[in-house]
């Protein structure tokens, strides 16, 4: 286990990349403060680097939110985002001291997840993968950590969640906190057009993950074997 002061990068900070992209952001974002107790802990659990991207987001910052609150992006734990990024992943991407095959680093109030594939998904090791409610899949973004953080400031975010906001949604998402997502009737990966004609709540975001991951594994049960 490295310490503290052998993950503060004070040389090359990848602080610095991050705060390029938010000062350059088209899309709206608020950068959590963090607690400095809660990020050294978090830092040391993660054993990265301040010089990574997600080493630094881990350190200065409590998590981001994207989009007025549509994407959480994981730090190390604020009261409005009440979950560190390695805290939210033990007993999910890992249990105790194995090894995660992917490691959860940012979710959307919908319920969907991005995750970097560590072996789960596939030989492309590093790449982030995104579990689509509509489908119930993980999907390759077909980019790394870094690119992914640089899309959530300045790509097109909009036309990425285009069939799934609907009216007041900047609204009702301020009513909700990190720790909760919305859970849709009929649910999302059903038929249906029009996301106006689908009533929604919010709910627990560890309710939503424990159900999609049971979903996942009936669904794989029914398929057949080649």
């Amino acid at each position: 286990m490295r310490t503290l002061s052998e993950l503060v990068d004070k040389e090359e900070p990848g602080w610095d990349l991050v705060k390029e992209w938010f000062k350059n952001a088209k899309n709206h974002y608020e950068i959590l403060p963090r607690d400095d107790k809660r990020a050294e802990k978090e830092l040391i659990k993660a054993q990265v680097t301040t010089r990574s991207p997600m080493g630094a987001v881990i350190y200065e910052t409590g998590g981001i939110l994207i989009d007025h609150g549509w994407i959480r992006v994981l730090g190390s734990g604020h009261p409005k985002l009440n979950r560190g990024l390695i805290e939210w992943n033990k007993g999910k991407s890992f249990k105790d001291d194995e090894l995660p095959q992917y490691l959860l680093v940012a979710d959307d109030v919908i319920g969907g997840y991005f995750a970097i594939n560590a072996g789960a998904f596939g030989c492309d090791m590093g790449h982030i993968y995104y579990l689509a409610q509509d489908s119930l899949e993980w999907e390759n973004m077909e980019c790394g950590y870094s690119d992914f953080l640089s899309w959530v400031f300045n790509g097109d975010i909009q036309l990425f969640y285009k069939t799934f906001k609907w009216n007041t949604w900047k609204e009702d998402v301020t009513q909700i906190n990190g720790n909760q997502v919305f859970s849709f009737f009929p649910f999302l990966w059903t038929k249906c057009d029009n996301i106006e004609e689908r009533s929604r709540k919010p709910v627990p975001i560890e309710e939503s993950f424990a159900l999609v991951m049971e979903l996942q594994q009936q669904l794989q049960k029914r398929l057949p074997i080649d």
